[in-house]
């Protein structure tokens, strides 16, 4: 696992999000830097989806202020997070079961020449972004329906690739994954590190974060509530920032 470059290509500071009297997300602060993957772990509604929404483009926040590699950015549509480089994979993968992987990965964003599709060029461009996320799907004209749930998470985050994101951001893509399946996307996750890019890496599982992530941000009642390296930081100092048993001060690593 690499270590944090200098200047983050993502830094999130202040962050408030209301829904009318609820608040989500409370002066949340949160780094990502180049070849590093960041998990974001909490209990059910910490403020990690509203977070992630956020930055993607997909909520507006109350206050507080977003920078996309050094420069404070307003990201009012998941559009324009795209152009930005930002790159989002929900818990729904939003594919479509009747057509095939390349179909998928190049939906909406289809390759021509005039109004002629390039179905060659996006074949090998498919193979190429499956190749680099250490994929295991032998064929790139497989229909989705045929794939697994751990092949179809591969399928979604190898979409990503086409718009050569600088950041990732995965929300629980490990959830209700067979052990197998799980390892396939915790590869998939090493493999986009590997190619440069930041990973915001949003989960409830604790091993599957720390089989993977550089560092782990821990968020409770939309509070940022503990830092830790994932080497070192154990699972009982983790499970107690979660649980509220222990509280560290916001940015703190923890010294275990």
């Amino acid at each position: 696992m690499t270590g944090q470059a200098a200047q983050p290509i993502l830094r999130v500071s202040g962050l408030t999000k209301r829904f009318g009297a609820v608040e989500a997300l409370v002066d949340a602060y949160l780094e990502v830097g180049r070849h590093e993957v960041v998990a974001l772990v909490g209990d059910n509604a910490a403020g990690k989806s509203t977070l992630a929404r956020i930055v993607s483009g997909a909520f507006a926040p109350t206050s507080g202020t977003v920078e996309f590699d050094g420069v404070a950015v307003e990201i009012p549509s998941p559009r324009e997070a795209f152009k930005l480089g930002i790159a989002t994979v929900f818990q729904e993968l939003a594919l479509c079961e009747n057509l095939d992987v390349v179909s998928n990965i190049f939906l909406g964003r289809e390759l021509r020449a005039g109004s002629i599709l390039q179905e060659a060029d996006m074949e090998r461009r498919a193979r190429d972004y499956l190749d680099a996320l250490g994929s295991r799907i032998p064929n790139v004209r497989a229909p989705l329906a045929t794939l697994s749930a751990g092949q179809r998470q591969g399928v979604a985050i190898a979409r990503t690739l086409v718009g050569e994101p600088r950041l990732v951001i995965l929300d629980e893509p490990t959830a209700a994954l067979s052990v197998a399946q799980t390892a396939e996307v915790l590869t998939h996750i090493e493999g986009l590190r590997d190619l440069g890019m930041g990973v915001l890496f949003i989960s409830h599982n604790l091993t599957d974060v720390r089989a993977v992530a550089d560092r782990i941000e821990v968020l409770r009642h939309g509070r940022n509530n503990g830092s830790f390296d994932a080497l070192t930081g154990t699972p009982e100092a983790v499970v107690a920032a979660v649980t509220g048993a222990a509280r560290h001060p916001r940015r703190a690593v923890a010294a275990l």
